[in-house]
């Protein structure tokens, strides 16, 4: 069963798939149809799990599970990470990754191995102020409070 990500609970579990490239408007459609079509059918142990989803700044795919209604099985989060699979060979894109980060430069969202972050850390061309993606928040509230933030306030910190 799908919601608004607007009405979902602020304890609903997240997971963000970051990809290293925007997708384009053309692809926009089509990604949209295929999460709803997997989280309308998305459930564990045959029960419907109550879901949503939203895409921040046509790159980062953030489901949300409210798991007082139905918690997520094993099962059911590995048909997520297959259903991300597919997306990501549909579009040619990388999204399972987590050894890349992705940061502000401006307006514009850039991604980086972890590697060439450090390195960008050490050059100076990122500071503690930088606004850093936080991929690792584990709800909507921890989401809405600590996902995009000054990267001295995220696991990002320790680079400095």
């Amino acid at each position: 069963m799908i919601t608004s990500f607007s009405e979902m609970s602020k304890d609903s579990r997240v997971w963000i798939y970051q990809s290293n490239r925007k997708f384009i408007n053309s692809e926009l459609e089509l990604l949209n149809s295929k999460i709803l079509d997997f989280l309308k059918s998305w459930a564990a142990h045959d029960s419907e799990m109550l879901s949503s989803y939203q895409i921040k700044y046509d790159r980062f795919i953030i489901i949300a599970l409210d798991e007082s209604k139905t918690s997520a099985s094993g099962c059911s989060i590995d048909s997520c990470v297959h259903f991300i699979q597919g997306l990501e060979k549909t579009f040619e894109v990388i999204l399972l990754d987590k050894m890349n980060v992705a940061f502000k430069q401006g307006d514009y969202i850039t991604y980086k191995s972890i590697e060439d972050f450090k390195k960008l850390v050490s050059s100076k061309s990122v500071s503690k102020k930088t606004i850093v993606y936080n991929n690792l928040v584990v709800d909507i509230d921890d989401f809405n409070l600590n996902w995009e933030v000054p990267a001295i306030s995220s696991w990002h910190s320790r680079f400095f």
